[in-house]
């Protein structure tokens, strides 16, 4: 019986290696969208898609800049556990799953913020405004924190990631037979 276990991109080979280099960008981009929360001018732009949002709208609850500062916390610790991540493939894995469901509620706010965008069977069909543009970039960020949470995981759980040495691939052809 095969113990499943985490992985780690920078333990890996070859172009799994290469992941490394996402977890790192997104550290830095949880860094950076963390410090923002600690602004009010952040968290003033950011209220009317908490206020929206039928996911995070409870966050109301803190008040202007009390949900800003939970939202700059958690993109904290998002970035610590993907740092650490690097390290531990269990907290990869935790990391890069809370950053998928962060980029998965942003993504949310093209849909369930009025005036973002326009929908119409006209030439243009899918019109949005500075802020869509802003959101729209998210959908990259939730496919690379995506990428990484099942770079994470378990071989056992991810079959379609080739496995990455020879001990591997020796692994994968005898559990073939």
């Amino acid at each position: 019986m095969m113990k499943a276990s985490f992985n780690v991109a920078e333990s890996g080979g070859g172009s799994y290696r290469l992941l490394a280099i996402l977890r790192w960008v997104m550290v830095v981009i949880f860094v950076s969208f963390g410090i923002q929360k600690f602004t009010l001018h952040s968290a003033q732009g950011i209220a009317p898609f908490i206020s929206n949002s039928p996911f995070i709208s409870w966050l109301s609850l803190f008040g202007l800049r009390g949900e800003a500062y939970f939202l700059g916390v958690t993109e904290f610790v998002i970035a610590a556990l993907l740092a650490a991540g690097a390290f531990s493939p269990l907290l990869s894995a935790v990391g890069s799953l809370m950053g998928v469901i962060t980029f998965a509620i942003t993504w949310s706010f093209f849909f369930t913020t009025p005036g973002v965008v326009t929908w119409s069977l006209s030439a243009d069909p899918i019109a949005w405004n500075l802020t869509g543009e802003f959101l729209f970039k998210d959908i990259v960020l939730l496919c690379v924190c995506v990428v990484l949470f099942l770079a994470s995981l378990p071989r056992s759980l991810v079959k379609l990631r080739m496995p990455s040495t020879s001990a591997d691939i020796a692994s994968s052809g005898e559990a073939a037979r």
